[in-house]
């Protein structure tokens, strides 16, 4: 069972969140592909040592997510030095980027709901 985050957890994640949208959006990044994608951070989960970052994010229609991680985790040492800078931490958490499939499992639960054999099973009456 996952525990539920501290406080501190989700300040420091969503602190880091904005650090690391900022430096998107500024283009701060090397990578012009990364500069050029509509990247959406989802979420920060922040470890509890807060050691630990994991940036869940998506693109703009799914659009070639996994070579944005590689380039991501390529220039994730560039994202911890400005978190480094703008956060003042204790330790500067590694940082790690993950593909958020949380729209892609709602839309394959929408397309099961609205499967013609399970609106059949649904108006189904209760059997007493």
């Amino acid at each position: 069972m996952a525990r539920e985050l501290s406080n501190r957890q989700l300040r420091v994640g969503q602190e880091v969140r904005r650090v690391i949208a900022e430096a998107i959006e500024q283009d701060n990044v090397r990578s012009p592909e990364i500069a050029e994608a509509f990247i959406t951070i989802t979420n920060v989960i922040m470890s509890p040592d807060l050691k630990y970052a994991t940036v869940y994010l998506t693109t703009l229609n799914g659009k070639n997510l996994g070579g944005i991680l590689e380039q991501l985790a390529a220039d994730k040492w560039l994202f911890k030095k400005l978190v480094a800078d703008k956060l003042k931490l204790r330790f500067t958490p590694e940082i790690n980027f993950r593909a958020d499939d949380t729209f892609e499992e709602t839309e394959r639960i929408n397309r099961l709901m609205n499967d013609p054999k399970v609106k059949a099973d649904l108006d189904k009456p209760a059997e007493e």
